[in-house]
């Protein structure tokens, strides 16, 4: 057990560090001619799964955009897909398959599960309650969100990932929002929006490390970069929180055992630790399982199976359509499509310079190419390794400082990660707290003052820097 729990030292840092130099040594040995046809499917999917929602609510249905669900708006696109793809319809079912398989979807996969398997244990034995008891007796009501934002951000900078982060939180966030009467979606939003703070700073985040070593920079300078642009839109957020928050209403905390809420700190303290973060939630269903049937005399064996179980259903749908995003962006991988898009982007930006390459310029490509590619893989790590080579090439010709273009590759994946409604953090959020994934984008201010703020120092440049020589 001491492996499990050994501080994150050298070892962690090599072991992602392994991990993201393998991917890239796949991405550069996979070479794909450009086709923008390749493309087509994620476009299908967009317009069925968007365009069905928004028809529903113009007929005034309800739960519009829950009528068509997700799995179901993208066979058609996989179908395409496949019918796009080059080579024997055996060896395009394979390249589906494989991109299911990729280590990155079976990872989010398992979070999903034990995610849904511990809030819904813990829900059972009264964790949450006594949780969002404990929090109201000692924080104002104008401060929940505000302290929701600051915990969250602090957990997911110590953990590295904001998927374990949201699996860890959500669940309270759903009990201080039936609390306070906070508005369910401005409650989910805060946690999504802190989660994606630290993984966008974390510098043992999968995002930073691919940036850094794409751009062959040190991670602190990344970070001191990433800083001067991250905290004016916390700071932002923070005040609009403030007084989003001043709605809040408390008539008075309910009792709470200090015993109820131990699942919870467990958690926060071994994931800020460096645990695993599969092993932090497995920990937290027997820990939860414990407490109830330690405190709750009818609540056995058999209650503790079926909750768990209640868990995993519940992560059903986001669960069929990661595996199925991840078939699909292997598709338009191998077809192409990722390629033609960076390969657009690269001369558009050289034609918007006119002869003249600038600084400027070559920042909007990179930050542009990074966030389409995004778009397209719903994977914040995977697009920064995808344009990483672009970007650095766009930086060295338009003379952007390398710990500039890594901050930005950085910043722009983690901003419109955090606003894909068929994100990961999306999908994870809204099924915790039972709402559209759609209607929650527009909830998570902080990645919008993000991607803003980000834009700002671009045309601004508040920042220009000298470009350094990448680190070898």
């Amino acid at each position: 057990m001491r492996a499990f729990f050994a501080p994150r030292q050298t070892t962690f840092y090599q072991r992602r560090a392994n991990t993201v130099r393998a991917v890239l040594m796949k991405q550069d040995s996979v070479a794909s001619s450009p086709s923008a046809i390749a493309l087509l499917p994620l476009l299908l999917f967009l317009a069925l799964f968007v365009g069905a929602g928004l028809w529903y609510q113009s007929q005034g249905t309800a739960m519009a955009f829950y009528q068509v669900s997700a799995p179901v708006a993208i066979l058609p696109a996989i179908a395409l897909a496949i019918a796009l793809a080059h080579g024997r319809l055996s060896q395009r079912i394979d390249t589906f398959i494989r991109g299911i398989g990729d280590p990155t979807i079976i990872t989010m996969v398992l979070i999903y599960l034990l995610a849904g398997a511990f809030a819904s244990v813990a829900k059972a034995v009264g964790g949450v309650d006594a949780t969002v008891n404990f929090g109201l007796s000692y924080i104002p009501p104008t401060l929940v969100l505000p302290g929701l934002f600051l915990i969250t951000a602090f957990v997911a900078t110590a953990m590295g990932t904001s998927m374990g982060t949201i699996a860890a939180i959500a669940p309270i966030a759903v009990g201080l929002s039936n609390a306070t009467e906070l508005p369910m979606l401005l409650t989910i939003g805060t946690v999504v929006g802190g989660a994606m703070f630290g993984d966008n700073l974390s510098i043992i985040s999968d995002t930073t490390i691919a940036a850094t070593r794409t751009q062959g920079v040190k991670m602190r300078d990344k970070f001191r970069m990433n800083l001067l642009i991250a905290l004016p839109a916390a700071a932002v957020a923070l005040i609009w929180l403030y007084f989003s928050g001043t709605t809040a209403q408390i008539t008075a905390p309910g009792d709470y055992e200090l015993i109820r809420v131990l699942p919870y700190i467990v958690v926060l303290v071994l994931a800020v630790s460096g645990v695993n973060v599969l092993l932090v939630l497995f920990i937290g269903i027997l820990l939860a399982g414990a407490v109830g049937l330690g405190l709750q005399p009818d609540y056995s064996i058999g209650a503790l199976s079926k909750d768990i179980y209640a868990g995993y259903t519940s992560m059903q749908e986001i669960l069929i359509l990661s595996l199925m995003i991840g078939g699909l962006g292997a598709l338009m991988r191998a077809g192409g499509g990722l390629a033609w898009l960076g390969q657009r982007i690269d001369r558009i930006s050289q034609i918007g310079s006119r002869g003249k390459p600038g600084r400027k310029t070559g920042e909007l490509g990179i930050s542009t190419a990074v966030a389409l590619t995004n778009v397209c893989t719903a994977n914040n790590t995977v697009a920064i390794l995808l344009t990483g080579h672009l970007a650095k090439d766009m930086a060295e010709r338009y003379g952007v400082d390398p710990r500039r273009s890594a901050s930005l590759l950085d910043i722009y994946s983690c901003t419109v990660q955090g606003l894909l409604p068929y994100g990961a953090q999306i999908l994870l959020a809204s099924s915790l707290a039972k709402v559209s994934p759609l209607a929650l984008a527009g909830s998570i201010h902080y990645c919008w003052l993000l991607g803003i703020s980000a834009l700002a120092s671009i045309f601004t440049g508040f920042y220009k820097g000298r470009p350094r020589p990448a680190q070898r």
